[in-house]
C-alpha cells in the first residue's frame, strides 16, 4: 500500500473554494484542514511500515509498528470528528445551510462505511429540507469514523497475539478502513469549505472555539477495549 495522497478532485476543488474564501475563513480552512491532513499522513506513514515489515517477514518489527496505529487513528477520529460535530452545531443551532451532495456507497470500501452511505442517501430521498440533508451527512460521516475508527483500533491491538495467518488479515482490514478514513477526510474538507462559505465572519470564533473544545477534552489516546469517546457526548456550542 502507498499513503494515499487527496485526489485530484478535491485538491482541485480545494483551489477554487480557496479563491472564494474571504482572508479570515481562507485561514481557518487552511488551518484545520492542515491538522487534518497531518494527522491522516501520520496514521498512512505507520501503517505503510507496518505493512512493509510484514510482507519483509518482519513479524517483530510489524507488531512493534503497529503498537502506535491506534494512538494515531484516534487522533485522527478526534479531530476529524471534532470539525463534523462543530458544523452540526452550529447548522443546528444558527440554520446554516451550504450547498451539499449526499454521500455516494461507492466512495467507501468496508461494509460500515457503503451501509452508512446507503441509508444515508435513503432518508436524504425523504428529508423534506436540506438543512435536515445537511446534518444527516454530518451525522453520518461522524458515525461512520466512530465506527471505522474503533474496529481500526481494535484490529491495530489485536495484531501482537495474532498468528502470521491472523496478522494478514487483520492488515488488511487495516488498510481498508486506511481507505474509507481517507474518504471520510477529503468529506469533511469538502463539508467544510462549503459551511465556512455561508457562515456570517462574525461566527467564525465562536465555531473554531467549539472545535478546539471538542479536540482537546476528548481522550487523544484509546484505553484497550474501550470504543472511542463519541463527540456527540460533549457540552454544545461555545457560549451556550
Amino acid at each position: 500500500m502507498n499513503t494515499r495522497a487527496p485526489s485530484r478532485r478535491y485538491d482541485s476543488v480545494q483551489q477554487d473554494w480557496r479563491a472564494f474564501l474571504p482572508d479570515a475563513k481562507a485561514s481557518l480552512f487552511n488551518r484545520h484542514t492542515y491538522e487534518l491532513e497531518n494527522d491522516y499522513l501520520m496514521l498512512s506513514v505507520s501503517l505503510n511500515e507496518t505493512l512493509s515489515f510484514h510482507r519483509q517477514g518482519k513479524s517483530v518489527e510489524a507488531c512493534q509498528e503497529s503498537e502506535v496505529l491506534g494512538a494515531l487513528c484516534a487522533r485522527l477520529a478526534i479531530r476529524t470528528d471534532a470539525v463534523l460535530h462543530a458544523m452540526w452545531q452550529h447548522a443546528r443551532h444558527f440554520g446554516i445551510v451550504p450547498n451539499l451532495a449526499p454521500l455516494d456507497a461507492a466512495n467507501f470500501k468496508s461494509e460500515r462505511g457503503q451501509r452508512a452511505a446507503r441509508f444515508s442517501q435513503l432518508l436524504n430521498h425523504i428529508l423534506l429540507s436540506e438543512r435536515s440533508q445537511f446534518l444527516n451527512k454530518l451525522s453520518t460521516l461522524e458515525q461512520i469514523v466512530d465506527g471505522i475508527g474503533d474496529e481500526f483500533i481494535g484490529c491495530a491491538n489485536r495484531m501482537a497475539s495474532g498468528s502470521d495467518r491472523e496478522r494478514c488479515s487483520l492488515l488488511q482490514t487495516l488498510d481498508l478502513i486506511h481507505f474509507d478514513l481517507n474518504t471520510c477526510v477529503r468529506e469533511t474538507d469538502v463539508l467544510l469549505k462549503s459551511f465556512l462559505f455561508v457562515l456570517p465572519e462574525d461566527q467564525l470564533g465562536n465555531f473554531d472555539f467549539t472545535v478546539a473544545g471538542l479536540t482537546s477534552t476528548r481522550h487523544p489516546m484509546p484505553v484497550s477495549g474501550v470504543p472511542l469517546i463519541r463527540a456527540r457526548r460533549m457540552a454544545a456550542l461555545a457560549g451556550e
